[in-house]
């Protein structure tokens, strides 16, 4: 559930310290939901910006996701490991975005929404084919077992 402070200049002068539970919400929520709006389409976007740090060498994600046309999500992190390979930094960071539109997915599928395929874009060819290649390779064996989840949902179609 959902209280809201009441507006400032619409206090209830009996009642000053009383919330609100809205009830416009839930009716834009049920009108969405039957298409309303149409521009609910989930989009994730990642990048990263290899060994970006000049301390650490460490490189920075970034990540975006959209709701139709509208940024609704977004973040740029340092990443935790030290990559060795703009590959590596670049599926990071694919990793990372996946975790938050799945997480978003989860949310939004709770109020009634329903998402088959969330397509999310990445710049680097080969972290795409790292996630799209069921098959671990040699030079993929470095990447930490925590980031190849990715794989699973990849093959899934989630």
């Amino acid at each position: 559930d959902v209280y809201v402070c009441q507006p400032e200049g619409f206090i209830d002068a009996d009642h000053p310290s009383h919330v609100y539970k809205p009830k416009e919400g839930s009716i834009w929520i049920e009108a969405s939901t039957k298409g309303v709006d149409s521009g609910f389409e989930l989009t994730g976007f990642s990048d990263a910006d290899y060994a970006g740090c000049e301390d650490s060498f460490k490189s920075t994600s970034g990540r975006a996701q959209f709701l139709g046309e509208k940024l609704v999500s977004w973040s740029s992190k340092k990443q935790d490991c030290t990559a060795l390979s703009t590959a590596k930094a670049e599926y990071v960071s694919l990793s990372a975005c996946c975790v938050q539109v799945l997480w978003m997915r989860t949310q939004l599928t709770n109020y009634g929404f329903n998402f088959t395929k969330i397509p999310i874009y990445c710049d680097s060819k080969s972290a795409i084919a790292i996630s799209s290649n069921p098959v671990q390779h040699s030079r993929t064996k470095h990447i930490d077992v925590r980031y190849h989840f990715i794989k699973e949902h990849v093959e899934k179609g989630t």
